[in-house]
């Protein structure tokens, strides 16, 4: 009898041990995290990707600048913008693919060597913050 419950005791906490274990192992819904990104805050992590692009170059009216410096000037165009600019969309479309001044479409060179416009760079990377 004593091993009987002994052998239920063990298998009790066995059990009860490995079910902490899978409700640990499994993700967690976070409802912050699931939430969808504002318009706002996809402008926002646009910039931040363009500012951590590693080894990036950005070619703007013929000169080159390093990520930060291009991201730095997205986001004044950005704020000169003001309420002109309402979605991610227009923010790509309307600011950071092409010069206001020279009309000259913006270039980002990967670290690979690689040249890309920023547009489709920036659209490939929406795709990716609204799946």
């Amino acid at each position: 009898m004593k091993k009987i419950l002994l052998f239920l005791a063990v298998s009790f906490c066995i059990g009860n041990s490995y079910v902490q274990a899978q409700a640990v192992a499994k993700p967690q819904h976070n409802t912050q995290a699931s939430r969808k990104l504002t318009e706002q805050q996809k402008i926002d992590a646009l910039i931040r990707y363009v500012a951590g692009l590693q080894g990036a170059t950005f070619i703007r009216n013929g000169s080159e600048y390093a990520a930060k410096d291009a991201a730095e000037h997205l986001e004044l165009k950005r704020k000169k913008a003001g309420d002109r600019v309402k979605t991610a969309r227009d923010f790509i479309d309307g600011l950071a693919t092409e010069s206001y001044l020279s009309g000259k479409p913006y270039q980002i060179r990967m670290k690979d060597g690689k040249t890309y416009s920023s547009r489709e760079v920036l659209l490939k990377e929406l795709a990716r913050l609204e799946k």
